[in-house]
């Protein structure tokens, strides 16, 4: 199965702060912040001195290139400048073997500030760029064709063009069999977007991914069971990732509790949830049941928070692409 991803390409630029340092930013710990040129600007200024590293990311594409890296063919969608860093993200596609279907536009990539503090909370900053100008346009439905599932993120609604290329998909995939995975992304996304995203996984999406603080948005709840009880009303698979105390996953009504795997102290967070929606997409493609796509999912999570970064190195998908291929592929 081959899936389908319209995102948001963006180069992450992490750095190592302290709490003080988000106060003085007056940033809110463990979200994203959407910010503009000038903020930008402000931000970087205030690291001068900071150990900053520079690696392509954004949540969608981090979910592809790992599938990807597990062995499954993906493609990515979205919006990038006419500049090096367009240059530096394209060479990692290509290096991993991501179909790029990234349009050029005369405007600069997407950056993501991401703050890592003590707690390893990731706390993001994301200038979108050329990403603004993704539109249905742009959508190439001939590719699409040839996928068995789509997937996207609640960011894809921050701007009406991106919402109306993932529109324009979503009407696609409807009218033609294709499977359909959201991953709701971020709680102030679900604040700002609420009754759109119950309508959204209502009425197109057959999995959805969520975690319970925006679990909790959306059914206004704090019980991370209960929200993936009220999701699978809506959807036919709903998962609900509840941090240190796993997951639950619910297939057709039934709830399943997915234990945590790896490190209980993670160097990193910024990849988990990206990384989990990718184990259990690899799940889905090669036909594995939800238990065991959940399993792999958990697996992968507990991976990529081990090491600093939201992407898996060359070395360490394939050390893990074995280990789930011998344990899971039986």
């Amino acid at each position: 199965m081959k899936v389908y991803g319209i995102g948001n390409p963006l180069i992450d630029i992490l750095a190592t702060v302290d709490d003080s340092g988000l106060e003085a930013l007056s940033l809110h710990k463990g979200t994203m912040h959407l910010i503009d040129r000038a903020r930008h600007a402000r931000i970087i200024d205030y690291l001068k001195g900071h150990d900053l590293v520079y690696s392509p990311g954004g949540s969608c594409p981090n979910t592809m290139v790992t599938l990807r890296m597990m062995g499954v063919e993906t493609t990515i969608a979205g919006g990038v400048g006419q500049d090096e860093l367009a240059d530096i993200y394209r060479d990692k596609l290509r290096q991993v073997g991501v179909h790029d279907e990234l349009v050029t536009y005369d405007e600069s990539t997407g950056t993501s500030i991401i703050l890592l503090t003590a707690d390893k909370e990731r706390t993001m900053n994301t200038y979108l760029g050329a990403n603004r100008c993704f539109k249905k346009e742009d959508v190439d439905l001939d590719s699409l064709s040839q996928a068995g599932l789509f997937y996207f993120t609640g960011y894809m609604w921050d701007t009406e063009a991106q919402k109306g290329a993932v529109m324009k998909a979503l009407e696609y995939c409807k009218g033609h069999g294709i499977k359909v995975a959201f991953d709701v992304a971020d709680p102030f996304a679900v604040g700002r977007y609420r009754q759109k995203f119950l309508s959204l996984i209502e009425e197109h999406c057959d999995i959805v991914f969520a975690n319970s603080e925006e679990a909790r948005y959306l059914f206004d709840n704090y019980d991370a069971y209960e929200c993936c009880r009220s999701m699978a009303k809506l959807c036919p698979t709903a998962i609900v990732k509840n941090g240190k105390k796993g997951s639950f996953v619910a297939d057709h009504g039934r709830i399943m509790e997915i234990p945590v795997q790896g490190s209980s102290h993670p160097v990193d967070t910024t990849g988990a949830g990206d990384t989990y929606a990718a184990g259990f997409l690899y799940g889905v493609a090669m036909g594995l049941d939800a238990r065991t796509s959940g399993e792999i999912a958990s697996c992968l999570a507990g991976e990529i928070i081990s090491s600093l970064g939201a992407q898996f190195s060359k070395e360490d998908a394939a050390r893990v692409r074995d280990h789930i291929e011998k344990t899971y592929l039986k």
